[in-house]
Order: structure tokens, then C-alpha cells, then sequence
């Protein structure tokens, strides 16, 4: 049989990621399942310490799809003695398997799935990496994105495609990392035709609502100092509810406490996202970095009134809107939005919502996100073929 590159040949196709939980873990999800609709054989290698209930309850349910299998080890954020072992196990998967790719997500799912190149692992498979901001979220100049920008660096020898899910992250790439000769592509997040049926706030909602996961990055600090500001300059009191869970939750929780709004700001935990939307009248995306979010991408989608911040792939989403977007880390300037947009009418509010939703709605599908990333994989498989090393190789040969 010839090297897997024919365009019309069922791909073995193996995700590797860290953390089951968030966008990332959603993406990964999302292309799972479009892609075994294809016809295409996947499996996913993830994290064992996080996700809980949840996680446990969807990979369960996916797991009698996946034709290459689930396996979950632990894995850290950081590095750890365990990825020598995970490094080993994920080789042995691979050799066993023999997937057409290995497509990595994240950082650490990144270095999963191209680290064994460097130190000599061959097969047939393409490696593949989507960054989903990952190790381009921390500050530049930092003397830790100034290490993950060296480890990319040398991650990009055994890359040989490169799939961006937004336009703001190959920019950093390109910035940061430098020029590469392997394939590149924009592949921008979309969500599904049921994700565009609009909501409305239920009768019951809080004033501002939050939905995401509770860590500094996601600027929700600004959020609570701007609740306040608003109290202060209003004279009356607002509610708000954050949707989600995280490491800085009671940090949160103890600052509403000491500006006095514990009454004021709910906490519920995690949910779906189209039943947290319900939860108040405007979303706010107070983020200090991002990607392509999908909470962006599903609000808008759903029509959800929302104020943003302007950073990383968010203006790409709101298009021709995006001068509607405020910059982060300005409770002041956050507080004036918040009190701004509750001066307008809830039909003003909802117009201006349905404007980004129907940008949304014509650049931001998960079947073209899907149909993408298996073009890309096929270019690269294409590309790999032809090269003399591969068309060498005993498993070429006999494939």
C-alpha cells in the first residue's frame, strides 16, 4: 500500500493534550467528533488529575467512538519528573498505533507530541500543533516567555504543521519564535448550527455575568474593582454571577468580601455555557490574555449582549465591531462600559448583539474548522511523503 497521503484515505489521527477541561479541551472535542463522523480512526491522550466529574462523564461517553483508544496519565502544567515517563508512553502508543498523525494541543500537548522526534522516534506519523495561546499567553520580555519561546524554537525542527486558530497567534509566532519553512495555516475555532440559536436572560438574571475559568489571566480581579466603582458612582447596588471554577476562586471570593460586595457576586460553579449565558443580562469578557475563546465565540453566536476586552484573537471574532472592545486591566474604564450599557435599552443591547452574531455566524463554523485542519493534515502527509527520508523507510515501504 502506498504512504498514507492519498487524499481520499481514512486517516489514524491521535490527539494529544494536557488539561480535559476549557477551550482547548473543547476543540479537541469538537474536531474528535467531526472527524470520526468522517470516517477517520482518532484516539486522545489527556490528563488524569483534572476535569473531574465532568471530564470523566464525556470521555466516557466518547471513548466507544475512538477506534485508536483513550489513555489518560498524569500530566503537570509545569514540568515534572512524570513526563519522562509520559514521554515513554506516548512513544510506545504511537509505535503501536501507527497514526497517519499526532497532532498536539497546548504547550505541554505540543511538546507530547514532538519531542520524541528530536530524539530520533521515525514513523510515518506528521506531527501537528495548535498552540491555543498556551506558552504565547505570557508576557513578552519575561524571562519565562523568553524560555518557552527557546523551547518552541527547537520544537519547530520536528513540527511539520503548524495549525493557528487564530490570525493574533501566528503573529506571535512569527514574532517570538521566527520564520519557519513548515506549514502553516489559520484555522479559526467555530461552533456548531445549534450554538446560533439565540438566548435570552432569564427572568431572573444578574446585572453582569462572568463564564469561564476563575484565573488571573481571565482579569476577573477588574471585573469586581469595576463592581465596585459602579456601586459607588450609582449609588445602587448591582449583582453579578461568575460562572466557572479555578485556582483563584477563593481569592476572588475574598476580595468581593473586603470591597463589600459578597452579597452581591454568586459564585455557582461550573456549567454548560448556554445555560450560564441565562444566568445574567450582559456578559463580560474581562480578559488579560486569550487566543480565539470559545465563551466569545458561543456568546456571540447566542446573541448574548457582551462587552470584551481588546486582546489577542477576541477583535478577530468581532470583525468589523471591534472598536467595541475596551483594553484590559482598567476598572475604571470597565465600570463606565458597565454603567454605559446599562443606560441603553435591553432591544438596543440586543441589536448590537445580534450584529456580531451574524459576523460570527459567517466566518465561524465547526464544519469548516474541521474540513481545515484535515486539508492541513493532508498537505503535510503530502509534503512528508516526498521526502527522501520517507519514501526510504521500512514502514513507507510496507504501509
Amino acid at each position: 500500500m502506498a504512504f498514507a497521503g492519498a487524499d481520499s484515505r481514512s486517516l489514524k489521527i491521535l490527539h494529544v493534550l494536557r488539561a480535559p477541561l476549557g477551550g482547548l479541551f473543547r476543540h479537541v472535542l469538537d474536531l474528535t467528533r467531526e472527524q470520526v463522523a468522517r470516517g477517520h480512526r482518532v484516539g486522545l491522550i489527556t490528563d488524569s488529575l483534572t476535569g473531574g466529574a465532568r471530564a470523566e462523564q464525556v470521555l466516557g461517553e466518547l471513548s466507544g467512538s475512538l477506534a485508536l483508544g483513550l489513555r489518560r496519565m498524569p500530566m503537570y502544567r509545569n514540568p515534572a519528573p512524570s513526563d519522562v515517563r509520559n514521554l515513554l508512553a506516548i512513544g510506545r502508543a504511537a509505535s503501536e498505533l501507527q497514526p497517519d498523525v499526532i497532532h498536539g494541543h497546548g504547550s505541554k500537548g505540543g511538546l507530547y507530541a514532538r519531542l520524541p522526534r528530536l530524539f530520533g522516534a521515525a514513523g510515518r506519523a506528521v506531527r501537528a500543533y495548535t498552540p491555543h495561546g498556551g506558552s504565547f499567553n505570557y508576557r513578552p520580555g519575561t524571562p519565562i516567555h523568553r524560555l518557552y519561546m527557546m523551547a518552541e524554537g527547537v520544537l519547530e525542527r520536528a513540527t511539520d504543521l503548524y495549525l493557528f486558530e487564530s490570525a493574533f497567534i501566528q503573529g506571535c509566532f512569527e514574532n517570538y519564535v521566527g520564520h519557519t519553512d513548515k506549514i502553516k495555516r489559520v484555522v479559526l475555532n467555530g461552533i456548531s448550527d445549534a450554538e446560533f440559536e439565540p438566548l435570552d436572560p432569564a427572568p431572573d438574571a444578574a446585572d453582569f455575568l462572568y463564564v469561564g475559568e476563575l484565573r488571573s489571566a481571565k482579569g476577573i480581579d477588574t471585573l469586581i474593582d469595576a463592581m465596585a466603582i459602579v456601586r459607588d458612582r450609582s449609588g445602587r447596588r448591582q449583582t453579578a454571577v461568575l460562572v466557572g471554577t479555578g485556582p483563584d476562586q477563593d481569592q476572588l471570593t475574598q476580595q468581593a468580601r473586603s470591597l463589600g460586595l459578597d452579597k452581591d457576586i454568586f459564585f455557582p460553579g461550573a456549567m454548560p455555557a448556554r445555560e450560564a449565558f441565562r444566568r445574567g443580562k450582559v456578559l463580560f469578557v474581562p480578559s488579560r490574555a486569550e487566543s480565539l475563546p470559545y465563551v466569545v465565540l458561543e456568546a456571540a453566536g447566542a446573541g448574548v449582549p457582551m462587552v470584551s476586552t481588546d486582546v489577542g484573537g477576541i477583535p478577530e471574532i468581532f470583525g468589523p465591531y471591534a472598536d467595541r472592545l475596551i483594553p484590559c486591566n482598567d476598572a475604571k474604564r470597565l465600570a463606565q462600559t458597565m454603567i454605559d450599557i446599562q443606560a441603553r435599552s435591553e432591544d438596543a443591547r440586543k441589536a448590537q448583539a445580534m450584529d456580531v452574531r451574524a459576523y460570527v455566524q459567517s466566518k465561524f463554523h465547526i464544519t469548516d474548522m474541521a474540513d481545515a485542519v484535515i486539508e492541513g493534515y493532508r498537505e503535510a502527509i503530502r509534503r512528508k511523503s516526498k521526502s527522501p527520508a520517507i519514501a526510504q523507510s521500512p514502514v513507507a515501504a510496507s504501509s
